[in-house]
């Protein structure tokens, strides 16, 4: 099996995972968890779905203020992804994840209705939610994917070779 990336969709209740073959470069949406009630419990369903993906890095989406600026949430993005990335043994990229929920909800157009044509139901908003998120990560994945393409110049023989792990720090 070949080496995956992960792409993540950090949510305050849930998290949007995509993922992407390196050598491929497309990304697609795979799941989406519940937070846990600790870094432990994300750890776990992480190493998890890492486990059954083989993944080899993760892209965290970075969340950067509409005027490009880094504050409370980016902060714990960036904590939360060290720690997840230490404790898993992978490495991790970040990506500005600015409108990507937006770009997501577009895609996927408007949530269902509910019965009747009445107001869509708690289960299909959380379903709604959820597909956003992990349409969210896809989006954060083939944005970094993307640039590690245009960074990289092409081999000999006009292909492009896989680019450059891109870490922050």
């Amino acid at each position: 099996m070949t080496a995956r990336i992960l792409g993540v969709d950090l949510g305050s209740r849930r998290v949007g995972l995509a993922v992407a073959e390196a050598a491929v470069g497309i990304a697609r949406p795979l799941a989406t968890l519940n937070r846990g009630s600790s870094l432990d419990a994300d750890v776990a369903a992480l190493g998890r779905v890492c486990r059954e993906q083989d993944v080899a890095e993760l892209v965290v989406g970075l969340p950067v203020e509409a005027r490009g600026t880094e504050g409370e949430m980016a902060a714990a993005a960036r904590a939360w992804a060290a720690a997840v990335g230490e404790r898993l043994g992978l490495p991790v990229a970040l990506r500005d994840e600015r409108l990507t929920s937006f770009a997501a909800e577009q895609r996927l157009g408007r949530m269902p209705r509910g019965r009747s044509g009445g107001a869509p139901t708690r289960t299909q908003r959380n379903a709604h939610r959820a597909r956003v998120d992990r349409e969210a990560a896809a989006i954060i994945l083939q944005d970094e994917l993307d640039a590690r393409r245009a960074a990289t110049p092409p081999a000999p023989g006009g292909s492009a070779a896989p680019g450059p792990a891109v870490q922050e720090e």
